[in-house]
């Protein structure tokens, strides 16, 4: 599933090529995760204003209101100058007169939503309770101490969970947790101030490498240019079962918390 760091490696693949771009027609496909909820030729004329990123959404900014993009646990974007005659899998070309962005969803668990505003229905209710930015200023440690301190669920799916942080995924918790010498299964509530420090400094640290690495490309991740990323490549515990952790060589263990794998180190992230 595309997580943060790959949400915005896509965005800045294909934001600036966008950008000032007047929008001639929008062709959807078989229905998606959820409805565009307007007829598309609203957006025909409209110009594409900037490109932004909401946790695990992207925002394209428009002269009278947004488009939200999702991908889904699958999807993928591709902004050519022309595309090819849209696959069976092929659900959104967004045409402009500066190329056309395609939403590619084997699964169809994304979604192409509009709305008048990001402050109206339906973006007030898919935005509106989500967590801090990791990668802005906003992340305060403060406010990251405090929302843990309310969350007695085990630490790794107060994460997931996105209404405290956003957008730290799957991979992205087993790494940054690791960085910091937290089990996963520790309570939030009962992480020490210290040990947040931690964590809050190896969540921005992690998404920020993967940002920097082009995200993960497990199976099939691409940006909107084509192009894979591979921070996989040197993840410390995700994906590593059974082999030597990478600091003090004890076998990378997996558990399932909430039916997602979780890897750590028995040694390293004692508790």
């Amino acid at each position: 599933m595309p997580e943060l760091p790959e949400v915005e490696v896509t965005r800045l693949s294909f934001a600036s090529r966008i950008e000032g771009a007047r929008i001639v027609a929008l062709h959807m496909g078989k229905s998606l995760r959820w409805p565009l909820g307007v007829a598309p030729s609203v957006l025909v004329g409209q110009s594409v204003l900037r490109v932004r990123r909401r946790g695990k959404y992207l925002l394209l900014d428009m002269d009278r209101g947004v488009l939200m993009l999702h991908l889904g646990m699958s999807g993928s974007l591709n902004f050519a100058p022309t595309q090819a005659p849209a696959g069976k899998h092929d659900h959104m070309d967004l045409v402009t007169t500066q190329g056309t962005l395609r939403l590619h969803d084997p699964r169809r668990f994304g979604a192409a939503v509009w709305s008048a505003s990001e402050h109206h229905e339906p973006a007030l209710k898919l935005l509106s309770k989500l967590g801090m930015e990791p990668l802005t200023d906003g992340f305060e440690l403060k406010l990251f101490q405090a929302g843990l301190k309310k969350r007695s669920a085990p630490i790794k799916q107060v994460l997931l969970a996105g209404d405290v942080v956003v957008g730290v995924g799957n991979i992205y918790a087993s790494e940054a947790l690791f960085m910091a010498g937290i089990k996963p299964t520790v309570k939030a509530d009962k992480v020490s101030g210290p040990r947040v420090a931690k964590l809050h400094a190896a969540i921005r640290q992690v998404l920020a490498r993967a940002v920097e690495q082009g995200g993960s490309s497990l199976k099939d991740f691409v940006n909107a240019q084509g192009n894979t990323g591979y921070f996989q490549l040197e993840a410390a515990v995700y994906g590593r079962t059974g082999l030597p952790c990478r600091t003090c060589e004890t076998p990378i263990k997996q558990i399932v918390q909430g039916q997602r794998s979780t890897f750590y180190c028995p040694v390293c992230q004692k508790r």
